[in-house]
């Protein structure tokens, strides 16, 4: 164990007799309480952040579709026809050409690659973005300047897209997109949860989850109020109020003093701390007699993925997590994309799917402090797994039902989604949780790089869509079954400190001799 040094105090009044809190949990929630109004207004501004990262995952369900047509001469052709083997003057969009990019330009009969490209390069933006910028907010840049750096960066780069004159830039463009957008669900969810007592971390967390749903679900109405116009339009829609929130987060959001204690800026995290006192009273406490384990690792912006992987309890439990997150993944970003291949409106699809969400989050909500985090997320894969499969199945004997199961399924990977990111948070200490969650993000965000491709491919047949989601999130959960439980457990603050509470827990299975 690393050396106690001496960084704050408790947060004691004269009338009580000072002690040392066993961990910094109690130290904050001495300070600022457990889950005060000004805490609330905090956790809601930071997680609202999930809005816009919603709206531009799914964007691309609207922009990137391939719009109805119509025969114009019903002597060639019909409704079951090929377009591809048909005269141009035949037939017609329903819509003009405009709104949609295969529409305006004309990728109608290019291949599953072409017109999944720009989806996938926004999935495998995501992946090397949150690969590259996983640790700054571990190390350098902290959490609030990393969520204001992403929201900047995916903000512009959508405002961008809008001069697209091609698939080729405009993919380009959606890489960029995604590769700022990576770490903005990461930045908001841990910097939301370390704002608050450890009871109402769950809850936190959960009010991202909310804010993804509010997103999701507004994007099919923006898309519906736009139908007939240019795609670029939608794009507009949801860029410019990213710039007002960045205003925002720059002027009223403050940087976890978790995670400034961890870094050994204890002015600033005692700063922090007052700012958000609840009481006068707490505005002239002593802040110097507390100790706080400090990391002994020197975790820079390369050595927190590295100190992860060197130690196998939490190589062990990353692997296991990212292997879940990468089936989860798959599913959660193809089911939506998946829609236009079903016989169901697109509006009305995308907003039972952005409905789904909401009774997911509030499961998770409610359920959260009650429930254990690895056996919900091993029963809500497998859930998804077989709805996903009967979806399939239901296509070619019951139609009527088949989006019954596509939304069974959704719901059920939207919950292991919530879950695996609750899980997550509570498995790592403090110094590396950043750089953990958003490694198993990427996971996530790399099952999404095979969506569109098997979307694509499975306009023809839909086993080699559903199925393979199916397939994909049924397995992925297996891993955890080794890992520990977290729930109601205190999360630790340094690796020294969790391998200690990891001994000890070992010490205490181990049967005291005669």
């Amino acid at each position: 164990m690393a050396d106690s040094t001496p960084l704050l105090s408790d947060c004691d009044t004269p009338a009580e007799p000072k002690r040392l809190p066993r961990s910094l949990d109690e130290t904050i929630e001495r300070c600022i309480g457990d889950f005060g109004w000004f805490q609330v207004f905090q956790a809601i501004l930071v997680s609202f952040a999930w809005v816009f990262d919603a709206q531009q995952t799914f964007i691309s369900v609207f922009t990137d579709a391939e719009p109805s047509w119509h025969c114009t001469d019903d002597s060639v052709c019909n409704k079951f026809s090929n377009i591809c083997q048909l005269p141009k003057g035949s037939w017609s969009w329903d819509w003009p050409a405009h709104t949609s990019i295969i529409s305006e330009w004309g990728h109608e009969c290019s291949t599953s690659f072409i017109t999944g490209l720009p989806a996938s390069s926004f999935f495998m933006g995501c992946l090397f973005g949150g690969l590259a910028l996983a640790t700054l907010a571990d190390s350098t840049l902290g959490r609030k300047n990393m969520l204001l750096f992403s929201c900047l960066t995916m903000s512009l780069s959508s405002i961008f897209t809008v001069f697209s004159p091609n698939i080729w830039i405009y993919s380009a463009l959606r890489f960029i997109d995604g590769f700022g957008r990576a770490t903005v669900g990461t930045c908001a969810l841990v910097l939301s949860t370390e704002l608050v007592g450890k009871r109402w971390r769950g809850q936190a967390g959960v009010i991202g989850f909310f804010c993804f749903t509010l997103g999701f679900l507004s994007l099919p109405a923006m898309a519906y109020v736009n139908r007939g116009s240019s795609w670029r339009n939608l794009y507009l829609w949801v860029s410019a109020p990213t710039i007002l929130y960045c205003v925002l987060v720059r002027l009223l959001v403050h940087e976890s003093p978790r995670w400034l204690f961890v870094k050994g800026r204890k002015e600033e995290a005692v700063t922090t701390l007052k700012s958000m006192a609840q009481t006068a009273s707490a505005l002239t406490m002593s802040f110097s007699n507390v100790l706080i384990e400090q990391e002994s690792w020197n975790v820079d912006i390369f050595s927190s993925i590295r100190i992860l992987l060197n130690k196998r309890w939490a190589a062990q439990r990353l692997a296991a997590v990212m292997v879940a997150g990468f089936g989860i993944g798959m599913v959660y970003y193809g089911m939506p994309l998946g829609l236009g291949n079903l016989s169901v409106n697109l509006y009305l699809g995308v907003t039972l799917n952005a409905l789904a969400e909401l009774p997911a989050s509030l499961i998770t909500f409610f359920l959260i402090g009650r429930i254990n985090r690895k056996d919900s997320i091993l029963g809500f894969t497998i859930l998804s797994a077989v709805c996903s499969v009967m979806c399939v199945v239901m296509g070619r004997v019951w139609p009527s039902l088949q989006i019954a199961m596509e939304l069974i399924s959704f719901f059920s990977a939207c919950t292991a989604f919530n879950m695996a990111l609750i899980y997550t948070l509570e498995l790592f200490p403090t110094c590396v949780r950043n750089s953990a969650l958003s490694m198993v993000r990427q996971a996530l965000v790399f099952g999404g790089v095979f969506s569109p491709l098997l979307v694509a491919a499975g306009r023809k047949n839909n086993l080699i869509s559903f199925g393979v989601f199916g397939l994909a999130i049924g397995v992925s959960g297996l891993p955890l079954i080794g890992l520990p439980e977290t729930r109601g457990g205190t999360i630790c603050d340094t690796m020294d400190e969790e391998e200690y509470k990891q001994n000890e827990k070992a010490a205490a299975a181990i049967p005291t001799l005669a």
